[in-house]
């Protein structure tokens, strides 16, 4: 579940309070997916708004409650303070090329470690989860523990910003040379998958809606800003707790009504392999570069920390058909966050733009 990125002017009390709450508001998200996914199913699906007698328009909650928190996103994004970034590029790029290259790296080892398993597909079901996972832009949450561990955060901004940007581009290309992993019908599906993804989801439910809010961001004057930060934040607070419901529905939903325990215990297994695996190669690379302690955090962060809700939303729209895949992903969902919480905690949480000097 991705989090608004947190602006550094005060917030409204609303929004203190969801966010200081919104750990145990993911819990209950899951606790409720778990003993009423009824609702949370019959979300998933598509609903028609009728607009007229003869005009019908499809609606889906998932992808209009993932726009909504990426939209307040990029609302928050503080764009003019990026410049020293902009002067000094290399952190960015060196965390645009990881975020590329790790997934290159990690699915095959994985997919290589699968094939072993008893599964009569190798594990494909897993592999394509992860790979819609890894495939996916940093993100927008990452920003949130970067300010909470004195990171680099107008890095981490850039690299949640530029990876989203080139999401069209780079989201197909992934999936693309991944696929060849895969094994039966899962290929296929990934393949449709992809094609998705390049041809408008990326574009249509991630891009636009970040855009848009940095567009309103530059274009509106402060007491504006303001107030329509002071609405859609804390809106996008409690719409990314039913996103979560909602996805979580769509897993745990299936997975009570025919229970598989060792599909529950084998998602656990992967995602805690993938998700330590792309901290561990983000921490040893800012190590190589030589990265000062706020840059590197925000570089391991970029690289361990990618969008799952974006991935959530991508399976529940082109696999409705396969719900078991959401397990993982869920389950990245919770560990990319502890992961997180334990980079911020390893460092200095005074900048390093902040030492005098």
């Amino acid at each position: 579940m991705p989090a608004p990125i947190t602006a550094p002017a005060a917030t409204d009390p609303a929004t203190t309070w969801l966010r200081r709450r919104l750990g145990r508001g993911v819990v209950l998200s899951y606790t409720a997916a778990l003993v009423l996914p009824g609702p949370g199913l019959w979300l998933r699906r598509t609903h028609t708004l009728p607009l007229g007698p003869l005009l019908h328009l499809p609606l889906s909650t998932a992808p209009c409650l993932l726009s909504l928190v990426l939209f307040s996103a990029g609302l928050q994004v503080p764009v003019r303070d990026m410049g020293r970034v902009l002067r000094r590029p290399g952190a960015l790029l060196a965390g645009l090329a990881l975020h590329l290259a790790i997934p290159l790296l990690i699915i095959p080892l994985l997919a290589f470690l699968l094939h072993r398993s008893p599964d009569t597909d190798g594990g494909s079901g897993l592999v394509t989860a992860m790979i819609l996972i890894v495939a996916m832009p940093v993100a927008a949450g990452a920003t949130v523990w970067t300010g909470k561990g004195g990171g680099d955060q107008p890095t981490m901004v850039g690299l949640v910003l530029a990876s989203t940007l080139l999401s069209p581009l780079t989201t197909p290309l992934v999936i693309q040379l991944l696929s060849p992993l895969l094994r039966g019908g899962y290929a296929g599906s990934l393949a449709a998958t992809g094609h998705t993804a390049g041809g408008g989801f990326a574009l249509a439910g991630v891009v636009l809606p970040c855009a848009a809010g940095i567009l309103l961001r530059l274009v509106l004057p402060p007491s504006w800003l303001d107030r329509m930060v002071g609405v859609t934040v804390p809106v996008a607070l409690a719409g990314s707790l039913v996103l979560t419901y909602v996805n979580a529905s769509g897993a745990l939903g299936s997975f009570v009504a025919r229970p598989r325990p060792l599909l529950l215990g084998a998602a656990l297994v992967v995602a805690t392999l993938v998700c330590l695996l792309s901290f561990a190669l983000g921490r040893c690379a800012a190590r190589l570069l030589r990265l000062d302690p706020s840059s590197a955090s925000s570089l391991t962060l970029a690289c361990g920390m990618n969008n799952s809700s974006a991935s959530a939303v991508l399976i529940t729209t082109v696999l409705p058909d396969k719900p078991h895949l959401l397990l993982p992903v869920l389950a990245y969902g919770l560990l990319q966050k502890t992961a997180a919480n334990r980079v911020v905690r390893a460092r200095p949480r005074r900048p390093a733009w902040a030492t005098p000097g």
